[in-house]
């Protein structure tokens, strides 16, 4: 009867320890186990003396330039293309301690997850959903709370690693950038 206690016990906290990690590629779409490969990063500006703060994972190129946007890029494998979650691993944060406008869109001070709808390779759209902490395929649209049209530009060189900037304008202004491959995307922002 004691070796079957035991025998339970270290059966019950082998489960325990089973469903604390994930098998590689995650369970449902979420995290995978292990160290991952795009590295977290942090962009954060203040306005008008309040913070605004993305926190994103940054993926490389990796030799892929001219392979990741497109109709067949690497990025159209993903499940919810042509919404891109805009980063790797989790799904880009936007956190503001003030009501924000971007692009005419009203953030209210909160935090967002940030997609970005590249259907048009020229138009890009940056979309903030209101459920902030998602698996980066985790899209669901009926929690959109806008889409606002970005400003295309090319960068002087190939951004290797994705980059988001939060620029300060003066005045409450500024700007948000996002920077990948050969493509850059911005859209104005306020504090409101």
């Amino acid at each position: 009867m004691k070796r079957f206690l035991v025998s339970m016990g270290l059966l019950v906290a082998a489960a325990a320890l089973s469903a604390q990690s994930h098998p590689a590629g995650g369970p449902a779409g979420g995290p995978p186990r292990g160290p991952l490969a795009s590295p977290a990063a942090t962009e954060s500006v203040t306005l008008a003396g309040k913070a605004i703060t993305i926190a994103y994972h940054s993926p490389g190129v990796k030799g892929r330039a001219g392979q990741l946007f497109g109709a067949d890029g690497r990025i159209s494998k993903d499940p919810h293309y042509p919404v891109w979650r805009a980063g790797a691993n989790e799904a880009t944060k936007l956190h503001t301690d003030a009501d924000l406008d971007i692009a005419g869109l009203k953030v209210p001070k909160g935090d967002y997850s940030l997609f970005v709808d590249i259907s048009d390779p020229g138009n890009w759209a940056l979309i903030v959903n209101k459920q902030p902490s998602l698996w980066g395929l985790s899209y669901d649209k009926a929690q959109d709370l806008g889409r606002v049209k970005m400003t295309m530009a090319k960068p002087p060189a190939l951004v290797e690693n994705l980059k988001y900037t939060l620029a300060d304008m003066g005045g409450g202004k500024g700007t948000l950038t996002l920077a990948w491959e050969n493509v850059s995307a911005s859209v104005p922002i306020a504090v409101q």
